[in-house]
């Protein structure tokens, strides 16, 4: 089965200023819920925004991760939720 853009769902999606890592609830098709860690959001000096990979997190991220990990178990358990 090959992928089809339009069964992707975003669902959700926090971002970090500070560090410009980004995490997202994300569906595809009729699929559980899935958490997706990056990408990293830069703004380049021209002021273009630009992605990379999420990499290895920095204790930044980790203590920001931990500040929104809570938000985004009740907002995933409220999808599984839903399905029932």
């Amino acid at each position: 089965m090959a992928y089809d853009a339009t069964k992707d769902q975003f669902l959700d999606k926090w971002e970090n200023d500070k560090t410009g890592l980004s995490i997202s609830i994300n569906r595809y098709g009729d699929g559980e819920p899935k958490l997706q860690i990056g990408p990293r959001i830069y703004t380049k000096q021209d002021g273009a925004k630009t992605t990379t990979k999420p990499g290895r997190l920095g204790i930044d991220d980790v203590l920001w991760l931990n500040e929104v990990l809570e938000e985004i178990i009740e907002k995933m358990n409220g999808y599984f939720l839903e399905e029932c």
